[in-house]
This record gives C-alpha cells, structure tokens and sequence, in this order.
C-alpha cells in the first residue's frame, strides 16, 4: 500500500475522477439530461416557466407539469420549438418528446425550504475550493454541473473559516 501513495504526486480533483469513471457510461448522459432542469426557463422563457415545470424524463420523453388546461393546449402546439430549443442548448438530441400534464408548477427552487435553513453565500475560500476541483474537467457542460452541485453542497452547511 505504501508503494501507491508514493506514485500519486498528489491527490486528483474529484471532479477528474468523475469524469474519468462517467465517460462513455449512461450516468454520463443522465448527467446531460439532469442539464433539462437547469436550462428549462431559458429554453421556454419565464412567462412559459411559470405556467410549466419538467418533473421527469425517461427514455428521450420529458413530461411537463401545467398548470391549467388553456396552457397545455397552448404547450401543444409550442413543443416542437421547445425540444428544439432544449436540445440546442444540450448540445445534441437529448430531448426526443415533450409528455404534458396537469400539475403543480411551483419551481424546488421557488419551494420555500422546509427544515432546512436557506443556503448562504459560500465564502471566498469555498469558491476557489470549487473552482481548482473543477478546473482540470475539460467538458465544459460537465464541470458547470460538478462546479453548481459542489456549491449548492457547501452553501448547504454552516459556515466554515473565511
């Protein structure tokens, strides 16, 4: 065991180590497709990301929640250009169908938190905490996503040291 350590310089960036062990593996495109949620007011715009909410994806299908029937009539006829939209900023044909359905459209993030307390600025320490694990994944859509859970993860916990 000794003899490993002395061949590692020094420890990898765990986002190294995702991104080795995900690529080419279906946790990789789940990956992409976790994406539909960070992207959905920007592909269909705020007034739609009021009235409609992506609650799940499975097998190219994303269903949508709506929040009225009027709305879903309307969604209809604009999914061709939202699976467009979605897709163009995924950067392939992640998204092949949009399934819409009646449901609450409240956004987790509008959510107001239950137990737990709202997350805090992260400090100067944290951020470049994030940003040298992160620094060395070379597919930019992956680091933005490990980069956004590190941070949402320590914003999550009490303040550290500044």
């Amino acid at each position: 065991m000794g003899d490993a350590r002395s061949r590692m310089p020094r420890p990898r960036p765990v986002a190294d180590l995702l991104t080795e062990a995900l690529r080419g593996k279906p946790a990789e495109r789940r990956l992409k497709e976790g994406r539909i949620w960070l992207l959905w007011d920007e592909a269909v715009g705020e007034r739609i990301a009021s009235l409609a909410r992506p609650v799940g994806f499975r097998d190219g299908t994303l269903t949508v929640a709506v929040a009225n029937a009027p709305w879903m009539q309307q969604l209809n006829f604009l999914k061709g250009g939202i699976v467009e939209k979605l897709n163009t900023l995924l950067g392939g044909p992640v998204v092949r169908d949009i399934y819409l359905k009646a449901g609450r459209t409240v956004s987790p993030v509008e959510a107001p938190p239950e137990r737990r307390p709202p997350p805090r600025e992260l400090t100067r320490a944290e951020r470049e905490f994030v940003a040298s694990e992160t620094e060395s994944v070379e597919d930019p859509e992956l680091r933005e996503i490990i980069s956004h859970l590190m941070a949402k993860h320590l914003a999550s916990k009490p303040t550290g040291e500044e």
